[in-house]
C-alpha cells in the first residue's frame, strides 16, 4: 500500500487519536495523491489562483504556474479569495453505527469536517461549526484565525451521537441563523423524509447559501452484508426488525439506491451538490468534490 493511499483510507486514519494530526495527515495525503493525479496542479488552483476564462486580461497570466502545470491561471483577486464555510454535523444517534469498518459514520464525518476546517483556516477562510440533533445544540462562529482551528477541533472531539434528529427542522434554523453568504457544509447519514429535508435546503439556497450535502452511510447500510436469520435496530426508535437477510438483501439494495437516487435528482434540481459516501471510502473523494465544488463557485 502507497504512503497516499495510507493516509486517505478510513481504516489507518482511526488509528490516530488526535484530531489535529488526523486533519493533517489526511489533508497531506490528499495532496500528495493530486500531485501525483490527473489533478495536478488543481492544488495550486485551490491556494491562491483561478483558472483563465475568456475575457481576462491575459497580462494576469501566471507564467510561473503555467511552467509547472501546463494549464494557464491567474492570481485571484482579494474579493475572490475568501469564502465563509460552515461545517454542520449531525449528532443523531444513527450516526454511531458501524457494522465491520473501523470507523463509524460519525467518525467519518468528524474526520471529514476536520479536514475540510484545516483546509479552510490555512487559507484564511473563515469558517464556523453548528451541531444538530432535533434542533440546533451548539454554535461557533467562522473566523479565519490559526487559534480558530483548535476551538473548532476542540468541539468536534467531544461530540457525541446521541438521541434522535429532526434534520429539516435543524436546517431551517441554520437558514435563519446565517446572515451572510455562506458555503454550508452537511454531514449526515440523511435517515429522514426527503422532502422535508428539500424544504430546508431550499430555504437555504433561497437566501443564496451554496450547498454541499456529504451524505455519509455505513458499508453494511449500503451492500447488506448480512445471512441468515438477524435483528435489525433501528438506533434511534429503538424498533426491532426480525427477517431472514438472504431473501431480504435484493429488496433492501434496491431501495437505498432508490434513496440515494432520489437525493441525487432532488440535490441536482435543488443547486445543491450532493457527495455519495460510504464509511469503506477513502477521503480522497470527498475532498476533491468539495474543492472542485468551491473551485466552480469561486
Amino acid at each position: 500500500m502507497s504512503t497516499v493511499e495510507s493516509y486517505l483510507k478510513p481504516e489507518v486514519i482511526r488509528q490516530i487519536s488526535r484530531l489535529d494530526l488526523r486533519a493533517q495527515f489526511v489533508v497531506r495525503g490528499f495532496f500528495q495523491g493530486l500531485h501525483a493525479s490527473p489533478y495536478h496542479g488543481f492544488s495550486v488552483e485551490f491556494s491562491e489562483h483561478r483558472r483563465y476564462e475568456q475575457g481576462d486580461d491575459p497580462k494576469d497570466i501566471d507564467w510561473l504556474v503555467y511552467a509547472k502545470t501546463d494549464r494557464y491561471y491567474i492570481k485571484k483577486f482579494e474579493a475572490e479569495t475568501n469564502i465563509t464555510g460552515y461545517l454542520a454535523m449531525d449528532l443523531s444517534k444513527s450516526m454511531g453505527y458501524t457494522y465491520r469498518q473501523e470507523m463509524t459514520k460519525f467518525d467519518y464525518a468528524i474526520s471529514l469536517a476536520a479536514a475540510i476546517c484545516y483546509l479552510m483556516i490555512h487559507q484564511q477562510d473563515p469558517v464556523g461549526l453548528v451541531t444538530f440533533d432535533t434542533k440546533i445544540r451548539q454554535s461557533l462562529p467562522p473566523k479565519s484565525k490559526r487559534k480558530h482551528l483548535g476551538d473548532v477541533l476542540s468541539l468536534l472531539t467531544n461530540l457525541k451521537p446521541t438521541g434522535e434528529t429532526d434534520i429539516a427542522h435543524s436546517l431551517s434554523q441554520l437558514a435563519a441563523m446565517l446572515k451572510h453568504r455562506s458555503v454550508v457544509m452537511i454531514f449526515s447519514d440523511l435517515l429522514s423524509d426527503p422532502e422535508e429535508v428539500f424544504k430546508a435546503l431550499y430555504q437555504l439556497r433561497h437566501r443564496q447559501h451554496d450547498v454541499i450535502l456529504f451524505h455519509i452511510l455505513d458499508e453494511a447500510e449500503v451492500t447488506f452484508p448480512f445471512d441468515g436469520m438477524v435483528e435489525l435496530e433501528d438506533p434511534e426508535s429503538t424498533e426491532v426488525l426480525k427477517l431472514d437477510a438472504g431473501s431480504y438483501r435484493a429488496d433492501y439494495r434496491k431501495e437505498v439506491e432508490a434513496f440515494r437516487e432520489r437525493y441525487r435528482r432532488d440535490a441536482s434540481k435543488a443547486g445543491v451538490d450532493y457527495v455519495e459516501l460510504d464509511t469503506s471510502m477513502p477521503f480522497d473523494k470527498a475532498l476533491t468534490e468539495y474543492l472542485i465544488n468551491r473551485r466552480t463557485r469561486f
